[in-house]
């Protein structure tokens, strides 16, 4: 890793000393687009940070097409592509941050060490196939995978670089005369038909790379950048040395009609059934979870000094040297412009922070045993969302079952109100329909969110029930339940009797409401303005709905949690990354606001507060806790520890005190250790028997009576032993 030169605070200088907060201490890669630095931020994350060269910075064009690759890179941040931590396409220099990721590149990888063994080979295939379902989800066309746009890492490859992408609903197109890509790599119609190039050409892309990658060479070889184009559109790929069983499989990905490919999910089930034993093995993809003894030291130590795999020596193995970016690109027609790799996320061996004391004895296993129900109608498919009560109940809400109470024994059913309403909409994660105990009775919105119903906890039979059209939320503070229209009227209705205590216009379109079930404090109602450049917060009095008083907040600004008297909102900026905690008083009318910037901002983040402590994930699979009450910046600011978990798409964290809890969009639980930011222990994945069933969009796990009860994409409930994870 060569050092800096030239380096200066100007923009113009061939290395700048920083990008925006992060000071640059290595290169990595250069290319025709930029360069490619290692940095490190303030907490210790190590980043690779891609800075534009100083003369395309001048360049509109440029930047757009940097903008947008900084768009597309954001958008598909999960577990198989680069998760972005910071950007500024602005800048005098324009740049952006990602997590670093040790490991080769797969034509390093290659060129190193040969070919990949066909487990290898099929491992490495069912990644990038479910790296290129989620790109595609997303909205997102690559155009320009290749071998060097993989990065190998321990928990399975990434995909990098979306320099030349495009949303597919983009209106940038290709300008004439001009063909972007990598010839050995690029699609019949990208060569034939630029302007009209989708998804499928990804999966002709990935069919080229696992020639590559079983072969050491692409199917349409040739020294010429002009024959190699014709052979793509023309000839059939020579697969001589691909594994005789993935022969029909690749054949398919590298098909002249795009139409003929298979989609990425059809890939993922087709490398499933070439090798059962590994072709598929999930396990693979997801980071070291627990190291042999147990880190015990304290959540505000300095970060520990970068390992050896880190600094590797000049004749290091290709596994253990940071991902080279570079080399030379082809070029074909009048492509004028070349593409430089981002990096990608470190892989953690992450301690189990479990105390030796706190673990389940076998008696203790035998009182409780882990059980997993179905919760779905076969016709309805939808995730239930579950709350607890303080004493023996769980009660979960689902499309087409309707409100069902479980025994958190053993998961079995007590009663089930049925959902009237055929074939009603799914919940999803609305968290909004979750099911509230006031009053001696349990409220509910029904999942088709028509109707407000009130059942008795102990038989679930339906007491009241009111028109609630247009109301799909449901809050309840103390005795007063709360039903919630996207307009922003509120009614008010007494928990025991039913009875309406008032209706109030209060917000409007996009104000978000929260309570505090247990409290007899006001309602909250937070409204951003029409410009998104100040959010209006609200205290409302349940029983009377008088208007007790107004702060208008500079910000967007989203509220999490009510605790300890103080207000918790997440405030975002102009690109929608949550940049601060934001906290308020309610007991001085809204007038102590503090702000406390997060070291790195989050994307899509969730939260929750534990006393003075707030836990935000984000959509790219970080996890951080910040302390509210501490100074910052510095070693002894307000985050206490920052994890990547590597898994996408996670749900709101919940926390007992003694782990944080999120749930993953393929049905698994994690565990994180609350003061040392460890992952304890995961559960397997809970999916269809093909694979099919996934979410983007959770309920958080609930976490009551020593255990922790979880939703799934396959529409089950489930319950672990909080008390010990590593064995989940």
């Amino acid at each position: 890793m060569p050092p800096l030169r030239s380096t200066g605070p100007f923009p113009e200088a061939e290395h700048p000393e920083y990008a925006g907060q992060y000071r640059l201490e290595a290169v990595l890669g250069n290319g025709g687009m930029g360069v490619v630095h290692l940095a490190t931020s303030a907490s210790g994350l190590r980043l690779a940070v891609k800075v534009i060269h100083a003369e395309h910075a001048q360049d509109p064009e440029f930047r757009a097409r940097f903008r947008q690759e900084v768009a597309a890179a954001r958008r598909v941040s999960g577990a198989f592509t680069a998760p972005v931590v910071d950007a500024d396409p602005d800048a005098g220099r324009p740049w952006m941050a990602t997590l670093f990721i040790d490991g080769p590149t797969l034509a390093d990888r290659v060129k190193r060490n040969g070919p990949l063994s066909p487990a290898e080979l099929v491992r490495a295939g069912a990644g990038l196939a479910e790296a290129l379902r989620d790109i595609h989800r997303a909205g997102v066309v690559h155009r320009d995978l290749k071998p060097s746009n993989v990065l190998l890492a321990a928990d399975g490859p990434k995909v990098i670089d979306f320099g030349i992408s495009r949303p597919t609903d983009s209106d940038l197109r290709t300008e004439t005369g001009k063909l972007i890509g990598t010839p050995p790599f690029m699609a019949p119609e990208q060569f034939q038909r630029p302007r009209e190039v989708g998804p499928a050409a990804d999966v002709f892309a990935l069919g080229a790379v696992l020639v590559h990658a079983a072969t050491g060479r692409g199917p349409f070889d040739s020294d010429s950048p002009y024959i190699v184009a014709y052979q793509v559109v023309h000839n059939e790929p020579d697969l001589t040395g691909v594994p005789e069983q993935l022969v029909p499989l690749v054949a398919r990905c590298l098909a002249k009609d795009p139409q003929a490919r298979p989609t990425p999910y059809e890939l993922m089930v087709a490398l499933r059934a070439s090798s059962p034993s590994s072709a598929y093995d999930t396990q693979a993809y997801i980071p070291a979870q627990r190291d042999p003894a147990p880190c015990e030291s304290p959540v505000s130590a300095a970060p520990p000094e970068p390992s050896a795999a880190a600094k590797p020596a000049a004749d290091a193995p290709a596994t253990a040297s940071p991902a080279r970016r570079g080399g030379r690109r082809w070029a074909v027609a009048a492509a004028a412009f070349a593409v430089l790799a981002a990096g990608t996320a470190a892989v953690v061996a992450l301690g189990d922070g479990t105390p030796a004391g706190d673990r389940t004895t076998p008696a203790a296993e035998q009182r409780f045993r882990p059980w997993n129900v179905p919760l779905r109608d076969g016709a309805v498919s939808g995730v239930p969302v579950c709350t607890a009560d303080g004493g023996d109940a769980l009660y979960c809400a689902a499309p087409g079952v309707g409100t069902a109470r479980l025994d958190p024994a053993d998961g079995t059913t007590v009663w089930t109100a049925k959902d009237r309403a055929a074939g009603g909409a799914a919940a999803q994660s609305d968290e909004g329909l979750v099911p509230h105990p006031a009053g001696g009775l349990l409220h509910v919105v029904t999942p088709d969110g028509d109707r407000y119903q009130a059942l008795d906890p102990e038989t679930g039979e339906v007491r009241r029930e009111l028109d609630a059209s247009g109301h799909p939320t449901l809050r309840a503070v103390g005795d007063t339940v709360l039903l919630v229209s996207d307009a922003g009227t509120v009614r008010a209705i007494d928990a025991t009797t039913g009875e309406e205590r008032w209706q109030e216009r209060h917000g409007g379109p996009g104000t978000q409401w929260l309570s505090d079930p247990g409290g007899d404090g006001p309602a909250l109602a937070a409204t951003p303005s029409a410009d998104g450049t100040s959010t209006l917060v609200s205290a409302v009095a349940p029983m009377s709905g008088e208007l007790l008083w107004t702060e208008r907040l500079p910000g967007s600004l989203t509220p999490v949690q009510l605790s300890g008297g103080m207000l918790y909102l997440l405030s975002a900026g102009p690109d929608g990354f949550t940049g601060a905690i934001v906290t308020l008083d309610t007991a001085t009318g809204g007038r102590a606001v503090r702000s406390i910037p997060l070291t790195v901002p989050v994307d899509q983040a969730q939260a929750t507060v534990a006393g003075r402590t707030v836990y935000i994930s984000g959509s790219g699979g970080s996890l951080s806790a910040v302390d509210t009450a501490r100074p910052g910046p510095g070693a002894d600011g307000p985050e206490l520890w920052r994890l990547e978990t590597g898994v996408a798409h996670l749900s709101r964290p919940v926390t007992d005190g003694r782990a944080v809890y999120l749930s993953a969009a393929d049905g698994r639980l994690l565990a994180v250790d609350a003061r040392l930011g460890r992952i304890t222990g995961q559960t397997g994945l809970r999916m269809s028997d093909d694979g099919s069933t996934f979410s983007a969009l959770l309920p958080a796990p609930v976490a009551a009576h020593g255990k922790v009860y979880a939703s799934a994409p396959d529409g089950s409930v489930f319950a672990v032993d909080a008390k010990d994870p590593a064995r989940w």
